[in-house]
């Protein structure tokens, strides 16, 4: 079984802590950081742990036993739970936790693909409606400018054989997307981090309106909004090579199809469809587990948009799909990526002192209010098209590139 070079791993460690933690700026002595990880993922876990200490700071470990077939422990809580016990959430330990903690840090590591085929539907939404309040908490720190977070992958056996790949060439992937193959890789973060601020330096100054994205499955207007910027990386995810902003949802008109699939949970959702009609889903369908898709749409929030993102294929080195939307919302490849994201507005994008926003100012200004965020992903051939202020438009994307 292929396990990366401990090489790699001390690398992978080295941009995680020092770089991706801190916004870009790494921890500081003192700060204390939230690790949650699978057992698969020990050998970087150790590193990390390992980059932590040296840096000065300390760790709360939330480290965790693999669910997969043999063990299959998240499937048999959900055949086995009571709707009580799947809506349990301890708010005054998660309160704690985030209270205590100066970053978190999230490793994914999935062992089973479809670990959840055939569960309820409503079990499944209940459930990630419920964990939905940790990202409440979590934002309502990062607000404050007190709290970091970062997400990063460990390659398992499963994610490799879902698309396709040896493990080996997975961690390829990944080795090389996050620079991991570069002498410097922090140094490398640095230079692609300047790289992208500067298309949303550049997107920021055009006081976009509103867009349109077309092409051959699509034909959807985005109301950017008032009092939005557009922003990238910032170490929040490792690899990001997205540019973003969070629209205002009641501007959303038209249609879209996604040629990716999404992993939803332990459960696989193919061949989406979506039609808005004054910012909201009108019309949702899958060709697999269409259920759980108008599901996910049912919980408050869950039919609206919350993100649009773009990729730019000179600046990704994801070459392929992983079947994790951390690597496919960045996928370079022939056309680039055009997501968007169903549930929670991300806040940082108001261009504004985020503290002092109330609930009204985020429902005034269409920021869309949800437990849950799902971002859902197009690699086919798109044209975004900015209308601008006094009625100009702009090309702002074609052929998966920026033409800003």
């Amino acid at each position: 079984m292929y396990t990366p070079p401990k090489k790699i791993l001390e690398k992978y460690a080295d941009v995680l802590v020092n770089f991706a933690l801190g916004n870009g700026k790494g921890i500081k002595k003192g700060d204390v950081v939230y690790v949650s990880m699978y057992e698969y993922a020990k050998p970087l876990y150790v590193e990390i742990l390992k980059k932590i200490t040296r840096a000065g700071g300390n760790v709360i470990s939330h480290y965790m036993p693999n669910s997969d077939k043999t063990f299959d422990i998240t499937r048999d809580f959900f055949v086995n739970a009571k709707m009580h016990q799947i809506t349990h959430f301890p708010s005054k330990y998660f309160k704690g936790l985030f209270e205590e903690a100066d970053h978190y840090l999230l490793v994914l590591s999935e062992t089973d693909m479809e670990a959840l085929k055939g569960i309820d539907p409503k079990k499944i939404m209940a459930r990630k409606h419920t964990l939905g309040k940790i990202r409440t908490l979590r934002d309502e720190k990062m607000k404050k400018k007190r709290l970091s977070r970062s997400i990063a992958l460990y390659g398992t056996e499963a994610t490799a054989k879902e698309v396709g790949m040896s493990k080996k060439a997975y961690w390829n992937q990944i080795i090389k997307a996050c620079f991991l193959d570069k002498k410097n890789p922090i140094a490398e973060w640095k230079k692609t981090e300047h790289k992208l601020k500067t298309i949303s330096k550049k997107l920021n100054k055009l006081n976009i309106q509103k867009l349109h994205v077309s092409g051959p499955d699509v034909d959807l207007y985005i109301t950017v909004g008032k009092k939005r910027r557009w922003l990238s990386g910032g170490g929040e995810n490792i690899p990001s090579f997205e540019v973003f902003t969070s629209p205002d949802w009641r501007g959303t008109e038209g249609r879209i199809r996604f040629n990716n699939p999404v992993y939803m949970d332990g459960t696989l959702i193919k061949g989406i469809e979506l039609e808005f009609k004054r910012g909201v889903v009108v019309s949702a369908c899958a060709k697999k587990n269409e259920k759980l898709l108008k599901k996910f749409i049912s919980i408050p929030g869950g039919n609206k948009v919350g993100e649009f993102s773009l990729t730019d294929k000179r600046l990704s080195r994801i070459t392929k799909f992983m079947a994790e939307t951390l690597y496919d919302e960045n996928v370079g490849g022939l056309n680039g990526n055009m997501h968007i994201a169903l549930g929670k507005a991300l806040l940082e994008n108001y261009d504004g002192d985020i503290a002092k926003l109330k609930k009204s100012d985020l429902k005034k200004l269409g920021f869309n209010d949800s437990t849950l965020h799902q971002d859902i992903v197009s690699t086919v051939p798109r044209t975004v098209t900015a209308y601008l202020a006094g009625g100009k438009e702009k090309i702002i994307y074609k052929n998966g590139m920026f033409c800003v």
